[in-house]
């Protein structure tokens, strides 16, 4: 696996459990533009309070999907922060070799790798978590 999508990241989150966008009568792009914006509003009426970009897309997601009648399906999740640019990547808990939620700390650097809609994590104990690319926020 080539290192040149090699990246220093942030753990933005470390989320156990990630609403996936629905496909119903909305394409993807519709629902990610409804859901920004409701996220930016979300954070605006809370205050612009920092770092809790996750839980404001969450909500506006959760808000979103039940406004349009449809259901979500959970899915693990972890979020990091490269360049400004938050990634959200779903992983198969069964495939993920003993990963817990909890492992990675927001603010603390990881070593992140992108390779055609994955994202792999370096994980502390030197194992690679590889993810499916799911978001992008920012």
């Amino acid at each position: 696996m080539p290192n040149s999508n090699q990246h220093d990241a942030d753990p933005a989150a470390d989320a156990n459990a990630y609403d996936s966008p629905a496909r119903g009568t909305r394409s993807g792009a519709e629902f990610q533009e409804a859901i920004r914006r409701r996220a930016q509003e979300i954070y605006e009426n809370s205050g612009r309070i920092p770092g809790r970009d996750l839980e404001n897309w969450a909500q506006a997601e959760a808000e979103i999907h039940n406004e349009s009648g449809q259901s979500t399906t959970r899915r693990p999740a972890v979020v990091v922060k490269v360049e400004g640019v938050q990634y959200v990547g779903e992983y198969e808990s069964g495939l993920a070799f003993g990963y817990t939620p909890g492992e990675f700390v927001a603010g603390d650097q990881v070593r992140v790798r992108f390779d055609s809609g994955k994202m792999y994590v370096l994980r502390p104990n030197g194992q690679h978590l590889e993810t499916t690319i799911i978001a992008r926020i920012g």
